[in-house]
């Protein structure tokens, strides 16, 4: 059953209070302003889902047709804070929840294995659809979000209506993972090995504020963020069990960490680089810094309705927040595309 959570406030803390007005009446609120209302007032609740209670922002009539928005690492739900209400005024339903390990969201038991491989982190957003009762979304996101997206659409594309993902098809596996790139591409994934060390794992405990800020500058090298801007997605970090996440998704991917059982017959499919027939625009922006394929080489991969877009302008990495115009353009125009 949903349940109200405590509100994140403009600058990413968290402090407790009050239930939160639903979507509906902060409309009737704010009825004399066209404006949709931002991040900073959105409704956060969490639902039981799983293993978790996953902590979600949500905006937009609660009838209009779902979007959900997938953040990635090391970001959080404000990578969306533009996006959401530009889509929230076409009337979308617009839901973006805390990935493991980032934000409000929590485990619900200290037992359970702090796993942070793709099935399992894709996984959750399926049983936050099945605890809200959505029967189907469009999926949007990039990163570890574009790669949740891509497994639900290949895996479950009954549950998918359109796909929008940043940097087209992010679907591995521990085989493709162990395999060596050309020496100016391993360079790229330098933190990867770092987080296979023992050292790396207590050096990004230690200083993950810092340690993130350099991923956003590397990824995003002509973004301009502020500090105010990285402070209130740092807050996510704080989750009690991030570090744990991150260092075990990274380990998964080189063979070095196992994952749970449950999940092997996911990944034995999602080994065999399963096509995506659902309607699907990709997006890449022409300064993302972080590693990412080139468009021609998974085109083949989207075999239904399916469109590249190149976003100019020195957008980087986290492209939604970079370029929320473009992103939630997508998001619109994928619902028809044919």
């Amino acid at each position: 059953m949903e349940v109200d959570m405590l509100r994140r406030q403009l600058l990413g803390t968290f402090v407790a209070g009050a239930a939160i007005a639903d979507w509906p009446i902060m409309a009737a609120a704010n009825a004399a302003s066209p404006m949709v209302p931002s991040l900073a007032s959105w409704p956060v609740r969490a639902v039981k889902a799983g293993p978790l209670e996953i902590a979600y922002a949500e905006i937009g009539p609660p009838d209009g047709d779902v979007v959900i928005l997938l953040h990635g690492w090391p970001y959080d739900i404000y990578s969306f804070v533009d996006v959401a209400p530009l889509l929230a005024a076409k009337g979308l339903r617009v839901i973006v929840p805390y990935v493991r390990g980032f934000g409000a969201t929590r485990f619900l038991s200290a037992t359970t294995m702090r796993n942070g491989q793709p099935s399992a982190v894709a996984s959750d957003t399926l049983s936050m659809m099945d605890a809200l009762k959505i029967d189907h979304a469009v999926l949007a996101g990039f990163d570890w979000g574009a790669r949740s997206a891509d497994i639900i659409a290949a895996l479950w594309p009954e549950r998918c209506r359109g796909l929008v993902s940043v940097s087209g098809y992010l679907i591995g596996s521990q085989a493709a993972g162990k395999l060596p790139l050309p020496p100016a591409a391993e360079l790229q994934w330098w933190y990867q090995f770092y987080f296979a060390t023992e050292r790396g794992r207590e050096g990004y405990s230690r200083n993950r504020h810092e340690f993130n800020r350099l991923i956003w500058k590397l990824a995003s090298p002509r973004w301009a963020f502020d500090d105010a801007t990285f402070d209130r997605s740092a807050a996510a970090f704080e989750n009690p069990d991030h570090v744990a996440i991150v260092i075990h998704n990274y380990r998964w991917r080189q063979g070095l960490a196992d994952g749970e059982r449950q999940f092997d017959a996911l990944e034995k499919r999602l080994a065999a680089a399963p096509p995506i027939a659902v309607p699907t625009i990709t997006l890449e922006g022409d300064a993302n810094g972080a590693p990412h394929p080139d468009p021609s080489a998974y085109a083949a991969k989207f075999t239904g309705p399916y469109a590249h877009r190149l976003i100019s302008g020195g957008i980087g990495h986290n492209l939604p927040q970079e370029a929320p115009q473009a992103f939630a353009q997508a998001v619109l125009d994928v619902r028809h595309l044919v």
